[in-house]
């Protein structure tokens, strides 16, 4: 089997196969009675610029020391800007972990490619395709799961709007697996073959989980996992009949 580059075919096709809901913006989040300023709004260049910067701050603090070893005296350190632009943009801490999950959950839509996007190909080459691209994408920008890992060991994950934006994060996940492996196992529909589907979904976006702690203590890359992971799918599919037809062009 070929190996496929991280490179989508531009301009999909629309087929019967599920597609991944597109999310509107996000809504205004409201800490303490204060309204905190969203992604979608538009304050000023300066207002901006600091915004990011902060957040981009938080991100690396998170990475290293997790959100509960995050003070707000190093993003003031770290961002050179005094408590009250932090206070003013977010509102406090975990207006910041909030604002930090809604970026992240947009940058991984920039990021991460659509298995549609490869729909040319016959269904086993399109999960290649696909999984390479995603796993090329992580391993340029692997602080996006540790920053998932991170905040999932912490006592603010049970905070609401933590646990909504996650939901959201790991469902866009799931659902991407789901249209990636369907035309390999359930290209018919059927009850017992979507509920393969589903479970296979689960066991990929752990692998993914998994490997954002690989990559940190043992230097193993996403992308070193994509051919060893098709090649378990491939074995699965031809055990169930279907690997002439998953091939075929």
């Amino acid at each position: 089997m070929r190996v496929i580059g991280p490179t989508a075919a531009a301009g999909s096709r629309r087929t019967g196969r599920r597609r991944i809901a597109r999310w509107g913006a996000a809504p205004k989040l409201i800490y303490h009675g204060r309204m905190v300023r969203d992604s979608g709004s538009t304050p000023t260049a300066a207002g901006l610029s600091s915004r990011e910067v902060i957040l981009t701050v938080a991100r690396t603090l998170i990475g290293e020391k997790g959100y509960d070893g995050m003070a707000i005296s190093d993003l003031c350190a770290q961002s050179g800007l005094p408590p009250s632009s932090i206070y003013y943009h977010f509102g406090n801490k975990l207006g910041i972990l909030a604002a930090l999950l809604e970026r992240t959950f947009e940058e991984l839509h920039a990021l991460f490619p659509n298995p549609s996007s490869f729909d040319d190909l016959a269904p086993l080459e399109r999960l290649e395709a696909w999984f390479s691209a995603a796993c090329g994408s992580l391993d340029r920008r692997p602080d996006y799961l540790r920053l998932l890992v991170a905040i999932s060991v912490g006592p603010q994950k049970d905070s609401e709007v933590v646990r909504r934006t996650m939901r959201r994060i790991r469902d866009y996940a799931h659902a991407s697996w789901v249209e990636a492996l369907t035309p390999i196992f359930a290209p018919n529909g059927g009850e017992e073959d979507e509920a393969l589907v589903e479970r296979l979904a689960v066991l990929g976006r752990a692998l993914t989980d998994g490997l954002s702690v690989s990559e940190s203590f043992d230097d193993l890359s996403y992308s070193s996992q994509v051919a060893p992971f098709v090649s378990l799918i491939s074995g699965l599919a031809e055990h169930r009949g279907g690997g002439p037809q998953a091939r075929a062009t």
